[in-house]
Formats: C-alpha cells, structure tokens, sequence
C-alpha cells in the first residue's frame, strides 16, 4: 500500500512539472512582446570593430537595435534573450548560424524602450529587414 500511495505521488509530481503547475519561478520563462523594432547607426564611441569568420577578418558596421519591450507579466524580467533575423537590402541573413541577436538585462512590467549594439559585416547592404523578433526572460537573475 505504502508503495502504491508513493508511485502515485511521484506520477502526479512529474505530471505538475510537466505542465507548469510546479515549475520553480527560476526556470519559468517569460514571454516579452517586442513592437516597433528597428535599428540605427551607433554612436561614434561605439562604433569600432570587426566581424571574424572562419579566421578571416572583416570591415564591420555597428547599429542598435531599438524598439518597445512589453511585459505582461506584473513582475520585472531579466535576461530577457532577443531572437530575430537581420537580412540586407539583397536579402543576405547578416547573422548566419544566429538566432540569438541580443540580450535585455531588466525589463519592468509594462511597456519599455530597449536597445542593444550588433555588428554586422561592412559589406551589408542598407537597408537591414529585421523579422520575427521575440524576446523571452526570467523572473530572477541567471546570469552574474
């Protein structure tokens, strides 16, 4: 009997886990909603570097990416990832292998401006198309 009870216990525990209901707030993620997303020249101050490729260094542009972060959830996000595409003028993804554009370090309830540095190829035709940009965080730090 003592088994049985235990066995159902632990059924019902990893069934709670795996739909939400039990999930440490640590591990939960949250959902933010970008909106307005576009990007501009970067500061002179902020502008330098280079894009390395296969050893092979390369003349590099420096934009921000800037736009509205909306946070439904009432409690502040941080380490929110950005995820996105970047294409040129030529349709050319300007991050290959890169789903990951960025990052916003702290996101309070509501709607937010954001904005983060990426380096592109200086051979990366205007106008950049940026698409399907999304954003997700934590409801505690995770990384120090």
């Amino acid at each position: 009997m003592l088994i049985r009870t235990f066995i159902t216990f632990a059924i019902a525990l990893l069934v709670s886990m795996s739909t939400g209901l039990f999930a440490p707030a640590a591990l939960a993620v949250t959902p933010i909603t970008l909106s307005k997303v576009d990007y501009k020249d970067c500061p002179p101050e902020v502008a330098q570097g280079a894009v390395t490729s296969g050893g092979v260094t390369q003349g590099a542009a420096c934009f921000l990416i800037v736009g509205k972060a909306e946070n439904k959830s009432g409690k502040t996000v941080y380490d929110a990832d950005v995820y996105g595409r970047i294409y040129d003028a030529d349709n050319n993804n300007v991050l290959p292998n890169r789903g990951r554009v960025g990052l916003i370090e702290q996101v309070p309830p509501g709607i937010n401006d954001f904005e983060m540095r990426i380096t592109v190829p200086e051979s990366a035709r205007q106008p950049l198309q940026l698409k399907k940009f999304k954003a997700s965080g934590f409801a505690t730090k995770i990384r120090q």
